[in-house]
Parts: C-alpha cells; structure tokens; sequence
C-alpha cells in the first residue's frame, strides 16, 4: 500500500515541493479506482497478468512538478508508492515525462499518447505495459463500457477463425446435403413401392370382380341348365 509520512514533503530544486501525506492519499483514491477497473475488465486482468506474474515495478517519473511513483504488479492489484519496495534493487520499467503528458496517456484513449512518454525496460514488459496503458485511459474505460451495453466489444476473428469457421460450415452444408439426398432417396423408395402397391391392388380388385362374373354365370348356368 501507499506509504503515508505526515509533515514531510517532496522537494526538488527546480519542480517546487509536493507533500507527501497529499501523494499518498491520491495514490489511495487511484490505487481503488484500478482495483475496481481490474475487477470488472477481463481484457485488463489479461493484460495486466505477465506483469504481475514476473511482479514487475514501475518507476513514473513527471516534471512540473517532479513527483517519483513506484507501482508494484501483484496478483492482489496494482499498489502505489511513493518508495521503491525494500526486496527490488530496482525498478523493472522506467516511465519518465512531463506532468501533461502522463496527464494525456491517463485521460485518451490513444496509443500515441502513451509512445510520446519515454519508457525503458523488457520490450515485452514494456509492451504489455503501454497497452495496459492504453485500456487503462480514461477514453478507454469509457469505451470499454460503451461497448459492453453496445455489443461491440467483441474481438475481430483472425484470418485463420474466419477459416475455420468456412470449414465448419462447409462441413455442416454437406452434411445437410447428405441428409438431404438420404431423404430423397427414401421418398423415391416410398414412392415406388406405394405404386407398386397401388398396382397390386388393382390388380386384385381386377381378380375380384372376374371372379365375381364367373361366379355368377356359374350360378346362373347351374340353374338354367
């Protein structure tokens, strides 16, 4: 958690003087705000999981005024200091930048904001770092947001998804075909021996009335003669 020293200040030579009992109870109001944004974003978990799983701590360096911050990647959350924790001989990533333009990267939704700060470190930390920088922006969170009412939130498929996803329904059309020509085939079936049926039929109902006739001549000759 933030580290809160009462009646002590920040001072350097030329970016005035910052108390530090004030800093740390921003670092408290911000270090809630991203619980809460971690809590409700998964894309932001996602991307904040490499840094926290390689615990990674990031130095923020603004001028005008010189303000130091330190912000440790944990499984718990993302904790706020104005002091480099006691176990790291060093901070993992390095941000350095006027007050503005940290300012810029917080409250836009834009990649060039967060490029136009000067960050050193892991390129893959790093990485990691400006585009959780980037979902993290204000602009970001309101777009995430919108686009959970909206629906538009969902990831484009890839060149390969969308391929599969023809094959997939390559493979269901054939199979309807299948089922299709199966039926087809059944019907003739049913087709053919109903009229096969109905020819045998008529053909009985011919028997029938044949035998009928001869029976009544039989009867009629029996008596006549």
């Amino acid at each position: 958690m933030t580290t809160e020293n009462s009646n002590t200040v920040n001072t350097h030579s030329s970016g005035g003087i910052v108390s530090k009992s004030l800093l740390s109870i921003v670092l408290i109001f911000v270090e809630s705000a991203l619980t809460l944004m971690l809590r409700f974003d998964p894309k932001l978990r996602q991307l904040a999981y490499p840094l926290a799983k390689a615990g990674t701590v990031v130095c923020i360096r603004s001028y005008l005024p010189h303000i130091t911050i330190y912000a440790t990647f944990g499984y718990r959350g993302i904790l706020l200091d104005s002091e480099l924790p006691e176990d790291k001989p060093a901070a993992d990533i390095i941000i350095n930048g006027y007050s503005f333009q940290l300012i810029n990267a917080l409250i836009n939704h834009n990649p060039d904001h967060v490029d136009a700060l000067q960050i050193r470190g892991d390129a893959a930390l790093v990485e990691n770092l400006k585009a959780l920088m980037v979902r993290m922006g204000i602009g970001g969170a309101i777009h995430n947001a919108l686009a959970k009412f909206t629906g538009g939130n969902k990831q484009k498929p890839t060149p390969e998804e969308k391929a599969e996803k023809i094959a997939n329904y390559q493979l269901k059309i054939n199979e309807q075909a299948e089922r299709i020509d199966a039926l087809s085939m059944e019907n003739k079936r049913l087709a053919i021996q109903l009229a096969e049926q109905k020819s045998k039929n008529k053909t009985t109902f011919i028997v029938m009335i044949i035998a009928i006739i001869v029976a009544v001549v039989s009867i009629i000759m029996h008596f006549v003669i």
